[in-house]
């Protein structure tokens, strides 16, 4: 059941102890990193099968269970795109080399090598390594293209241009296939007690960082400041959080609220995530694929459903049956999100009254479909465009989001993920309307605690806890 409404009101302080119980994450596992771990062990069965096929024997139990044992030895793969192609080759062969004695020597043991012809293991033990080595070089290709395109790039700027400063940018300059392009550094001491080669690439103080990142689309800031400027580092902190670059503390730093903090290892460098989306690596490609699945399937069930709203609404009231608002998506970017016309007016300008109680602009029909959440059913298809995800924060207009942004610490953070159909902070009874800075503050909260803590599961518990509230919840209007 949902915890009593006065019981929600006074849960804010477990924010902070649950923020400090799971601080830091070891990086998720890259795509790249989970299609190698597959790869390596694929090829080498897929080769050993087609061999026996080729040379015209049976695949039997002993094929079957040498392919298993293969594919037990070999998994995971390692991940060599980012390798250069001669170590890449060394290492396959060497590999191979290692795993082929071993087979050897359980074959010798086992007095089983009589069970495979020697033409088939010949071509098996000579395919296998080359196509090892075409994969790794096919998938360096896939990965510098992918990296080259303008839309994959990401602007980072390093904060302090000490000795540890232009470390870290070195190592962004030198990680081209990751997709960084390193802009500058940001320092208030005088050139002098600069680095000799940071003084060149200065864009300005710590008062400037905040400004530059909104201005020049920043992704990432890397901050390298001593542990001795802490005040300035989290003064620093409060103001960049506020645009939707992703922040980095070089080599760590506690106390501060942290989102989805990371230890990473970048060219040799320690580098600590203090603000970052959940949905990197395997974790964006798991919640893209729920996200497709789940929609798909829904939207093919509730057709009907959309059908009879869309004709409730035309009859309902003169106007267009979809009502289409601007409101910030993905790092801030505008996305234009559907749902079904609830009001005799469609606001989507730069002052925007949020709906209240008896609301005159409401009509009968949109109140019932209001109510039930029906009216927020066409987002889904905004979820297989790829603008929005089934559970996330929820999008606010624009013209709201520019008013809280002043008044709400770290309240873009929440853009640090897709914007949701549902979310945290609607199951846990802040739907509706915010017309107080305090309930504003309260839901964004739970979206960073969403941020915090997110998991596949913790997305299935808010879908089901959804499905209740549509029927039984009566806040929204």
């Amino acid at each position: 059941m949902l915890p009593p409404r006065a019981a929600r009101a006074n849960d804010s302080t477990m924010f902070e102890d649950r923020t400090y119980k799971r601080t830091f994450y070891s990086a998720p596992q890259s795509v790249t990193s989970l299609v190698a771990a597959f790869l390596e062990p694929s090829i080498t069965v897929l080769v050993f099968l087609c061999a026996t096929l080729y040379s015209g024997e049976l695949i039997d139990r002993p094929a079957l269970t040498l392919c298993l044992l293969v594919f037990a030895l070999t998994f995971p793969g390692r991940n060599r795109f980012r390798d250069n192609l001669v170590a890449a080759a060394v290492d396959i062969v060497s590999s191979w080399v290692m795993l082929i004695a071993i087979l050897a020597l359980c074959g010798y043991a086992t007095r089983s090598t009589h069970y495979f012809e020697d033409d088939v293991l010949l071509d098996w033990v000579i395919a296998t390594p080359i196509l090892q080595w075409l994969a790794v070089w096919i998938g360096k290709l896939v990965v510098q293209n992918l990296s080259a395109r303008p839309e994959s790039r990401r602007r980072a700027v390093v904060v302090g241009a000490g000795l540890l400063g232009v470390k870290v940018a070195r190592a962004l300059t030198d990680s081209e296939d990751y997709g960084i392009d390193f802009v500058g550094y940001f320092d208030d001491r005088t050139d002098e007690r600069l680095h000799p080669d940071a003084t060149a690439q200065r864009l300005g103080g710590l008062k400037d960082v905040a400004r530059y990142a909104t201005e020049h689309g920043v992704r990432e800031v890397y901050i390298t400041l001593p542990l001795g400027s802490q005040p300035r580092i989290v003064e620093l902190l409060e103001e960049v959080q506020g645009t939707t670059a992703s922040l980095f503390f070089v080599p760590d730093v506690f106390g501060i609220s942290i989102i989805q903090g990371r230890l990473q290892d970048m060219n040799g460098v320690p580098v600590v995530g203090i603000c970052e989306t959940p949905f990197t690596g395997t974790n964006e490609l798991v919640k893209r694929i729920s996200d497709i699945v789940l929609a798909s399937l829904i939207l093919l069930l509730i057709t009907p459903v959309l059908i009879g709203i869309a004709i409730g609404v035309k009859l309902s009231s003169p106007g267009p049956v979809i009502f289409s608002q601007r409101r910030n998506g993905l790092d801030g970017g505008e996305i234009v999100v559907y749902k079904f016309r609830s009001m005799t007016t469609q606001d989507d300008g730069s002052i925007v009254a949020q709906a209240t109680k008896g609301d005159a602009r409401i009509t009968p029909f949109g109140a019932f479909i209001r109510r039930t959440s029906m009216d927020e059913l066409p987002q889904f298809i905004n979820v297989l465009q790829g603008r929005m995800s089934i559970v996330g924060p929820r999008p606010h207009a624009v013209a709201h989001n520019e008013q809280y942004r002043q008044l709400i610490k770290a309240y873009m953070v929440r853009h640090k993920v897709k914007p949701g159909i549902t979310g945290w902070a609607q199951v846990n009874g802040h739907r509706g309307e915010t017309d107080t800075i305090e309930k504003m503050q309260a839901r964004v909260e739970y979206d960073l605690e969403y941020l915090r803590n997110w998991s596949l599961g913790l997305d299935l518990q808010i879908i089901v806890r959804t499905i209740r509230l549509v029927f039984f919840d009566r806040h929204a209007y």
